[in-house]
């Protein structure tokens, strides 16, 4: 069985926070945290219009979801790590218990909106290298431009796929309310200290691939200590795609999640 924790290191012991930190953890997911362009001189201008208008626009998403009662998380990860392979997986359960729909971010082909297709949740493509410079990111405009393929009245959950990217997804609010992070053990324990800005802005870790925990000279335990280090407060979840080890136990953080924004 996986495990849905906060932090618990490779030994199963837990971690209290109960003591102060020397940074807030915002979870106020309308408004990006931008602080990794900063430049300086026009530089910053021109970017932060960029970020202006990025900001409205997904504050127009968040009323939109919210009006319909979709609760919406954006799925972020680096290339590589799952993200696909865990939403088929996820999707496999959900789709006769909760209506779904992906905005699935590609920069070109529909192989992974092809991959998902077949357990009834609507899927509306976005590729990034048509009309929108090849991002590797989507923005809150590219995912309002989503929307319009997708009936948010008929959709209790919706999952934006971000483009697999570990900088500058972490960026770029699409109006959601919740940010999720596949995570594979494959990239090895530096990658929270080396990418602070991805691993603070989420919700949810996803360590996925951890059923090649035995085969790897992985340090599970280093891993956690270096990701409280950016992030003390984000909940985990231990799981494989692949053999599907875990996966229920991100099901059970959606649908509460879910029902928790229909009750509102």
């Amino acid at each position: 069985m996986g495990r849905f924790h906060r932090h618990d290191d490779a030994t199963g012991h837990g971690h209290g926070h109960g003591h102060d930190h020397d940074h807030d953890h915002d979870h106020d997911h309308g408004v990006g945290d931008h602080s990794g362009y900063a430049t300086g001189g026009e530089r910053i201008e021109v970017l932060e219009r960029i970020f202006d208008e990025n900001d409205r626009t997904a504050a127009a998403n968040r009323a939109d979801f919210d009006t319909h009662g979709v609760f919406t998380v954006n799925l972020m990860s680096s290339p590589g790590a799952g993200k696909t392979t865990l939403l088929r997986a996820a999707l496999e359960r959900l789709h006769r218990r909760i209506r779904v729909g992906i905005v699935e971010g590609d920069i070109e082909t529909g192989l992974d909106a092809d991959r998902l297709a077949g357990f009834g949740a609507q899927i509306s493509l976005l590729n990034t290298a048509n009309g929108f410079g090849g991002e590797c990111h989507l923005d809150a405009p590219m995912v309002r431009s989503a929307l319009s393929r997708l009936d948010l009245a008929a959709i209790d959950l919706l999952i934006v796929e971000n483009v697999g990217n570990l900088v500058c997804p972490a960026e770029f609010h699409v109006g959601e309310h919740a940010r999720a992070m596949v995570y594979a053990i494959t990239e090895g324990e530096e990658k929270p200290l080396k990418y602070p800005v991805m691993f603070r802005s989420v919700d949810v870790v996803l360590v996925n691939k951890i059923d090649l925990l035995p085969h790897l000279d992985f340090d599970l335990a280093a891993f956690y200590r270096n990701l409280r280090d950016v992030n003390p407060d984000v909940a985990v979840v231990e799981l494989s795609a692949r053999t599907g080890q875990g996966v229920d136990a991100w099901i059970d953080w959606l649908e509460a999640r879910c029902a928790t924004q229909v009750a509102g």
